[in-house]
């Protein structure tokens, strides 16, 4: 991984959170990294992980003190996502949970709804998932048939979630669901609840094996006549849909900025591994043309870099748009799967190997393009954008 020197420097970054940074580092390096094949193997990190990076500050970093969060800046938190992309470790789903989930409690939950959960989560003690995919129906909304009804003052939700990150381990699930049948688009007809593990029609499916990403939870969530208060509703019935554009761009920026951290553990792995192999007499590293790779990989995750923290300190503005946070998503995650590439190409058959680190960063990188709104489903909403005054 990279030395604190080279990314605390950034302008984003001062002497408090270089300090913040080293703790974070030594956490992931003591309290992750010895654990993380076996928990890749079995395909769930522990809880107890969970509460020890809440005691740590790791947790709902960027949520407001008042609401229960620890109130620092959405740079603050991006230092625990790029250690965790330095360290190259796929779990536990640390971002999703402070920095895609819980603003959604902060920004529409209730103030009953912020007190019940917002400082169990900082604390680890309560893990949360989003249940939004669905089997027919991926990055399309248009298409979620999971079904809350009216039933007096309650609610009757019908349906099913698949690919839920953090769905095996999850105490409270945020749901995507429709409440408008009749609306003419999801825009119009879609509600979010909060759904607590124990709720009793709430199942969860075994756990998803998967091809990298081993030790982030993987399962399947299905609610049978699962009947909720309308305490349960979070925000305005029917504006789900809003809520979730809202948040969309964070969480696209924020697989953006663990990508980017990824590519440089990738690099600096490979540029190890170079200066030690030899071949023919020499190091791989005296060799031109693996030279001017490294020089090439260096030159692209630095350019890249540049961009995420340029669309860092525009969403620090709230300035970040739509349109820039798919930017972000889609570069970031197509060059680590290009770096991923070439450095297992640059391990030969060692890169091969399963048990070595470059191998399990290869497949882990490979989702990135997918989740989080396929870069192609992003490609084409750029593409509007761009469009949209010559359509007028």
């Amino acid at each position: 991984m990279p030395k604190l020197t080279d990314v605390g420097s950034r302008i984003l970054f001062g002497p408090e959170q270089d300090s913040f940074r080293e703790t974070v580092r030594k956490f992931f390096q003591k309290e992750i990294t010895p654990h993380i094949q076996m928990w890749n193997e079995r395909g769930y990190t522990d809880k107890e992980i969970w509460e020890k990076a809440g005691s740590c500050g790791m947790l709902g970093i960027n949520i407001p003190a008042e609401h229960g969060g620890i109130g620092g800046s959405f740079a603050d938190a991006c230092i625990v996502m790029e250690e965790q992309g330095y360290a190259s470790v796929n779990g536990p789903a640390f971002h999703l949970h402070s920095d895609i989930i819980m603003p959604y409690f902060s920004k529409y939950g209730s103030e009953e709804q912020k007190q019940k959960y917002i400082p169990d989560m900082t604390a680890g003690k309560k893990i949360s998932a989003i249940a939004m995919t669905e089997p027919d129906a991926g990055s399309d909304l248009q298409g979620i048939k999971s079904f809350a009804r009216k039933d007096g003052s309650d609610y009757i939700l019908n349906g099913s979630k698949m690919f839920i990150t953090n769905g095996w381990l999850a105490d409270v699930v945020v749901v995507v669901a429709v409440t408008n049948k009749e609306a003419k688009s999801a825009a119009h007809g879609i509600s979010l609840f909060l759904v607590d593990a124990d709720t009793p029609g709430f199942k969860k499916s075994w756990l998803m094996k998967k091809i990298g990403m081993g030790a982030s939870d993987t399962a399947g969530l299905f609610f049978e006549d699962v009947r909720l208060p309308a305490s349960a509703l979070l925000g305005e019935e029917n504006k789900g849909f809003y809520y979730l554009m809202n948040e969309l761009p964070q969480e696209r920026l924020t697989i953006g900025v663990h990508a980017c951290a990824h590519s440089e553990f990738m690099f600096e792995e490979t540029k190890q591994y170079v200066m030690q192999r030899k071949a023919y007499g020499k190091t791989l590293s005296n060799l031109q043309t693996i030279q001017h790779k490294l020089a090439e990989m260096k030159t692209e995750i630095c350019v890249a870099r540049a961009f995420i923290d340029q669309c860092i300190a525009l969403h620090e503005e709230q300035q970040l748009d739509a349109q820039m946070a798919c930017m972000a998503k889609i570069w970031a995650s197509e060059l680590e799967n290009k770096i991923a590439a070439q450095c297992l190409q640059l391990h030969g058959g060692a890169g091969y190997l399963y048990d070595t680190p470059i191998a399990r960063a290869y497949l882990d990188a490979r989702v990135q393009t997918i989740y989080g709104g396929s870069n192609e489903v992003l490609k084409d909403l750029i593409a509007r954008q761009i469009l949209a005054p010559a359509r007028k």
